[in-house]
C-alpha cells in the first residue's frame, strides 16, 4: 500500500463519473477497489489449471468468444482503461476514442497462444495497473476526462476495470466449466 491513505477508494463513483453503460460493472464492486483488483489476480492465475487447452480454444456456443479470447479481451481492455486513467490523472483532457472489442479480438489470434501465456500477460498488465493506481493521490483519483464521448473519472475507471474483469470471470466459470 502506498502512502496515499486519503484516496477516495472505499466509495463507489457516482453515476456522474461514468457513462450509463458501465453501471453494470461498477455495481459488481464492493469495498476497496484496489483490494478487489488484487484479489482478481488469484482468479486469473488459477484459470490455466481449470481448463484444458482444447476447451479454452473453443467458444461455448457458435458466435461467442473462446476462453482464450475472453482472457485476451481482458488484457486489451485493462490496457485501455489504465491508459485512460493515466492520461486523466495527469490532467490530460484530450478526447480519447472508443474501440471495437470484436475487431480487437479478431485481430489478436488469442487462440494461437496458450491460455497460460495469455493469463500471465493479464497478470503482468494487472500488476502494472495496480502500481499505477496505487501511485495516485486524492487529486489524481478525482480527475476525469472525455473517453468514447462520455466523461469518466480515474476512480470510475478503476471500478470499471474491476467490474469488467468480475463480469468476464463469472462468464468463464459458468460457460467454461471444468
Amino acid at each position: 500500500m502506498s502512502s496515499h491513505q486519503t484516496r477516495p477508494l472505499h466509495d463507489a463513483p457516482s453515476e456522474r463519473e461514468y457513462a450509463p453503460y458501465y453501471a453494470k460493472y461498477v455495481a459488481l464492486i464492493e469495498g476497496d477497489v484496489l483490494g478487489v483488483l488484487r484479489r482478481q489476480l488469484a482468479d486469473i492465475n488459477s484459470l490455466p489449471g481449470e481448463l484444458t487447452e482444447r476447451r479454452a480454444g473453443e467458444p461455448y456456443e457458435p458466435g461467442k468468444w473462446s476462453a482464450k479470447e475472453v482472457v485476451g479481451h481482458l488484457v486489451d481492455t485493462e490496457r485501455i482503461f489504465a491508459y485512460r486513467a493515466l492520461r486523466f490523472a495527469r490532467g490530460d483532457r484530450t478526447e480519447l476514442p472508443g474501440f471495437d472489442q470484436d475487431e480487437y479480438v479478431r485481430a489478436a489470434n488469442f487462440n494461437g497462444r496458450t491460455l497460460a501465456d495469455i493469463a500471465a500477460e493479464f497478470a503482468a498488465v494487472r500488476e502494472a495497473t495496480l502500481r499505477l493506481l496505487d501511485s495516485f493521490g486524492r487529486q489524481e483519483w478525482t480527475r476525469s476526462g472525455p473517453a468514447n464521448d462520455s466523461e469518466v473519472s480515474v476512480r470510475a475507471l478503476a471500478y470499471i476495470a474491476a467490474g469488467h474483469a468480475a463480469h468476464h470471470f463469472k462468464i468463464l466459470r459458468e460457460r467454461y466449466p471444468k
